[in-house]
This record gives structure tokens, sequence and C-alpha cells, in this order.
């Protein structure tokens, strides 16, 4: 066990820190930890948090498949990221939060925790010598407070007085009826060092995206952990909720989270995903390779809820399949235009509702398998990848089945892993098994 160092303690006393938030994503990337005053974080001989919260579900239930923790539900050791450390600006009080990662009493990592996860693929990359850059882009929808899950979600009421109907891609006008919030956004976030790129309005009502600039997995991962959080209590403040579920509307496009991924020589920072004509090389072939080949596997890491296969339609901004083509959004993986040194792939599958460090650990997971397999792409595709077949998987079982029989993906993401990530995810697909939908009372009470 260890203390907080020095430099946290600094930290705190410079910023007349009163309270510290010390947190860890679950494997939903819900905010879970403690809150303490500042001198008894300090003071701390070791934070402790239960090892079972790492199976916690959505719904507050843990799975009855405990075999991924310890039966004595023992305790964790949390030892906190010093390169984390930020404000929370929205807080009364100066407030410091701090993400943390998990140990046994032992010293050991706890391997099923999201950011141990995403590094051991990053070591994966490093022993050959590789490091990845990505970027998400993060999709999100501004709706109407609402209290009744029955009633469908709506859009709020922006400056005008009125709530937005119909599709306003790219709109900016529209966009400015949300002014204030997205002043609070921009503000929040640059307090706590979130860099954000462009800001834009989506094809859905109230549906906007904004760009997190490119850079180590990890520290975009924490981001766009951090994003989240910072949006829907920067909505809170203006009277609507912001959500990030996939698929929040009936008619309305699903909300992504697209994954730009490009990989580095670690020695001289060269993109290996480019030759020296600054044509696709080889490696980066092998890259796409992998990608096709396992994301079908990896599926639920991108879409982990019940609702994320909603998204996964036709003609609404979402992907089908595993197709890839040179500056194509109907294809699953598109490559943008780009100079050499920036040539990447986008992964175009993930939900905005996915765990971020798991979205991202999984989609380079497989794009490592490829490049160190040599697997060969299938060639790109000309037109709309909306007339090929489905390749990815449409519901959580058959995502989750998939995952357990592909041996490659997961030696690399830990059995151990895996397991438990199985085991959280059945649970909340049998408690959503149990509930009946308005739907089936609204059709089959009397007619069937």
């Amino acid at each position: 066990m260890s203390t907080p160092n020095g430099f946290i303690e600094r930290w705190c006393r410079e910023h007349a820190i009163t309270e510290v938030e010390a947190l860890m994503p679950d494997m939903a990337g819900v905010a879970r930890g403690k809150i303490m005053p500042v001198t008894a974080y300090c003071r701390a001989l070791g934070l402790n948090l239960p090892e079972a919260l790492v199976l916690q579900t959505v719904t507050g239930d843990f799975p009855q498949d405990a075999s991924a923790v310890d039966p004595s539900d023992r305790d964790m050791v949390l030892r906190a990221d010093e390169s984390t450390i930020r404000l929370v600006p929205w807080a009364a009080d100066p407030t410091a939060q701090v993400i943390h990662d998990c140990f046994h009493a032992n010293g050991e990592p706890v391997t099923t925790t999201s950011r141990y996860v995403l590094r051991r693929v990053l070591d994966l990359y490093r022993d050959r010598g590789w490091r990845p850059v990505v970027a998400p882009e993060l999709e999100f929808y501004l709706v109407k407070r609402n209290a009744d899950p029955d009633y469908p979600l709506e859009p709020p009421v922006g400056r005008s007085g009125q709530p937005e109907w119909g599709r306003q891609s790219f709109g900016i006008d529209v966009l400015n009826e949300y002014d204030p919030l997205i002043d609070d956004i921009y503000d929040f976030c640059e307090a706590q060092k979130i860099e954000l790129g462009t800001l834009s309005h989506e094809a859905g009502a109230a549906q906007l995206e904004i760009n997190l600039s490119h850079g180590d997995p990890l520290d975009l991962a924490d981001q766009a952990f951090l994003f989240k959080r910072t949006v829907r209590e920067a909505a809170m403040r203006h009277g609507v909720y912001a959500t990030f579920m996939a698929k929040p509307m009936e008619d309305e496009p699903g909300s992504a989270m697209h994954i730009h991924q490009s990989v580095v020589d670690a020695g001289t920072g060269e993109n290996v995903f480019a030759g020296q004509d600054g044509a696709m090389s080889p490696l980066f072939r092998a890259h796409i390779g992998g990608l096709q080949r396992y994301l079908p596997a990896a599926m639920s890491f991108f879409a982990p809820n019940v609702n994320s296969y909603r998204r996964i339609t036709k003609y609404l901004a979402a992907p089908i399949n595993v197709q890839w083509g040179v500056d194509n959004r109907t294809a699953g993986l598109r490559v943008p235009l780009a100079e050499a040194d920036a040539t990447r792939v986008e992964n175009r599958v993930a939900g905005a509702d996915a765990n971020p460090y798991l979205a991202i650990a999984a989609s380079l997971a497989c794009g490592l398998i490829g490049m160190t397999e040599g697997i060969a792409p299938t060639p790109a595709i000309e037109g709309s990848a909306y007339a090929m077949p489905y390749e990815l998987p449409l519901s959580l079982g058959e995502s989750l089945g998939r995952l357990r029989d592909c041996g490659p993906l997961v030696d690399v993401l830990g059995e151990r892993f895996t397991a438990a990530y199985g085991a959280v995810k059945d649970c909340e697909l049998r408690a959503f098994q149990q509930v009946i939908s308005s739907w089936e009372r609204e059709f089959l009470l009397r007619n069937v």
C-alpha cells in the first residue's frame, strides 16, 4: 500500500483544495469511488474499495457467477495516477478529482478493471516497439427532463423558446440555440485540461458531437470518461439531460463514439501506417485486416447494452458491417483523406454508450492481432456499404457468445477479464429480459 505522493499534496495545497473525489471507472465506465476531505485523503495509508465493485452492473446488481473476484469479498487498494489530477470546476468548494488504478494487497494489479485492460493492450504494442495514437469523437443528445421512463424522450427547449424538431445536420443557427450550455461544457473542459477539437450539430434533433484531440490512448480514455461526466453535469445546470445512450429516440440516428487510430514507431515517432511514398503500408493493411476479422467478436465492447443494437441499422449513419473504404462513411472502417503522417483508420462501430477504456482497448487489440498475424484485408469498397450484408452481431447475447469463442481476442484482453465482463453483461441481459415493454402491452395484451 502507498500514500498519495508529494505531488498530489502540493497540487492540492496550491489550489486550496478542500475535498478529493477518488475515482475509478467500472465495467460500464461509470465513476465509482469515494469523496474525502483533502487532509484525510493525503493521510490515508491506501484507499480501499470492495473488489466486487468491479462486477457491479448498470442496474446496481451483481452477477451470480462471481468467480472473477475473491469469494471473501476482499478489498482492493486504489493508487492515484498523479497525471490525472484535475479540478472539479462545477463544485461549490475547491475540489480535486483523481483517477485511480486498482491493486490487490500483495501489489498485483486487479486484472478485471478497465484501465488495466487498456494498459495491457498498450504494453503489447510497446513490446513490439509501437505506440498507438487515438482520437475519439463523441456524439450525444440533449433531451427534455423526463421523470417517467415509459414516456419517450423529447428534444429540449432552446433559446428561442421552442424545441428542435427535424434534422439539422451541421446547422450553425440551431447549434447556437444551446450556447449557454455549450459555453459551460467548454469552460468545464478547459478547467480539466480536456482537449476539445471541433463541435458540430449531428443529424438527430438536439444531437451534438465533440471531437477530442488525438494523443495517448490511456490519456484520451481518461478524457472521454471525464468528458461524459462533464457534459451531464453541464446539462443538468441548464435544466436538461445529456445522454450518451446509443439510441435514445425512435426514428432518430444513434450516437456513436468513432475511434480514429494509428500506430507510430516508438523510437522514431514515424507513422507505421504509411510508407515513404505516402502509400498505405503493409502494417496498415494488416491492422485493417485484424479489425475486419475480430470486430464482430469484440462487438460487446462497442455495443455493451441492449439498447446499443438499435443503433446498428441502415441509412442512419451507423455501420452494419466491417467493410472498409477511403473516405466512405457508410463503411464500418473509414480511412480519412490525410497526409502520410496522419494516415489512420476510423472505427465507426462503437456507440457513445461504450466504456471508452474498453472500446479503445478492444479496437487496438483487433488491429494488433492483424499486425502480428499479417491478416490481409478485403478490397476497399466503392459505393455504399449498406448494399452489402450485415456482418455485425445484432444482439448482446450473440456478441457475448462470439467473444467467448474467440481465443486470440481473449488472449490479448485477458481470460479472467473477459470471463468477468461476460458475467456482468449476462446479468444485465437477464434483467432486461424480465421487463415487459409498453410495446408488448400495446400490441399483445388484447390481440394474441
